[in-house]
């Protein structure tokens, strides 16, 4: 008589099978389940073919023993001001998105955590919540929370942050080539014939990003003769009722002005609503660009001209760098290159 149990055992699908089919080592195969990047992608792809046809299913709990690690990656998303009682700026939701399924293909479970600024979540962090390291995700004042990431350092965690890339920065940071954006934008509204180009967004080491995008249109500016007035600046939070606020007081100041670059869609759509308020029309009077690349923007009114941030190759970098640094392979900071998407609202 068969024994049910072994005869289960006997058909159980091991990575010496895998190999098998793909016609690799077994070392190979362990090297691809860990997610090495020693591997070629032809090689991977003909890996990960098998462990598909083969329905192979990965013992997490023996893997982690083996590796001494969770198998777990945590992602910190910070509260943001916001209109709703979500207090997530909207730009983080597609990048959440993108970073679940990167952890899913590299067989890592997420942990999700809401934090404020304020609280000690860089303490003893990765220990207690038992990820092999963090993602942190949101904006806030960077010289509030500077100390904070050096603390990280310090302990030697692994960390990654979604972020402005500077130098000598504490850690690793994945982020948009801000300046390069705000070039974008200023030369996008120098072709549509501004020439007094407001900017609505706190301008300061405080907010690096949005220092940035100011700084690159800036630049945008000076290569034509001109230059961005620091009486056409006014400070704002991303969210839509400091855009509203930051515009209407742009609006009083009485300064001529004939375009609005927001530091983020958020800002923008605020400012449109205050814009239309005062009577000004958007685009014939003001001209307006935001920043992030939003689902938001297609359907503002008008339809918001933006700075796109890829959030999708951001998720996935995010995850990848973290990885790295958890098996202490190189990593390195790195900036994405921003594109323009021109609609309505600043005359496309």
């Amino acid at each position: 008589m068969i024994d049910p149990h072994r005869a289960r055992k006997k058909t159980r699908t091991t990575s010496l099978d895998i190999a098998h089919r793909a016609g690799v080592s077994q070392a190979t195969v362990s090297r691809v389940l860990a997610g090495s990047p020693l591997v070629n992608a032809e090689t991977r792809r003909r890996v990960e073919e098998a462990v598909r046809e083969l329905n192979y299913k990965v013992d997490r709990h023996a893997s982690s023993l083996r590796t001494q690690r969770a198998g777990t990656l945590a992602l910190l998303l910070f509260e943001d001001p916001t209109q709703d009682d979500s207090h997530i700026n909207p730009f983080f939701l597609s990048m959440l998105g993108s970073i679940t399924r990167a952890c899913a293909r590299c067989g890592h479970d997420l942990l999700v955590s809401f934090q404020q600024l304020s609280d000690d979540w860089h303490a003893d962090y990765e220990d207690s919540m038992k990820a092999d390291g963090l993602i942190l995700l949101g904006y806030g004042d960077y010289l509030a929370y500077e100390s904070k990431l050096e603390k990280l350092v310090a302990k030697g965690t692994h960390f990654v942050r979604w972020g402005q890339v500077q130098q000598g920065q504490p850690g690793l940071s994945i982020g948009c080539d801000n300046a390069a954006g705000g070039a974008l934008a200023g030369r996008h509204l120098l072709e549509r014939g501004r020439r007094r180009i407001a900017f609505l967004g706190d301008a300061s080491s405080r907010f690096p990003e949005f220092f940035e995008r100011y700084r690159g249109c800036d630049t945008a500016l000076r290569e034509a003769g001109l230059a961005m007035l620091p009486d056409l600046q006014v400070d704002a939070d991303s969210t839509e009722q400091a855009g509203y606020e930051a515009a209407h007081l742009l609006v009083t100041r009485g300064l001529p002005f004939d375009a609005v670059f927001a530091a983020s869609d958020l800002i923008a759509v605020g400012a449109l609503r205050a814009l239309k308020d005062a009577g000004l029309r958007v685009p014939e009077d003001v001209a307006v660009v935001g920043f992030d690349g939003t689902p938001m923007a297609a359907f503002a009114n008008p339809p918001l001209s933006t700075v796109v941030q890829d959030t999708s190759r951001a998720g996935e970098l995010l995850v990848d760098t973290l990885l790295r640094r958890v098996r202490d392979f190189p990593a390195e900071s790195l900036m994405l290159a921003p594109t323009l998407e021109v609609r309505a609202s600043s005359g496309g």
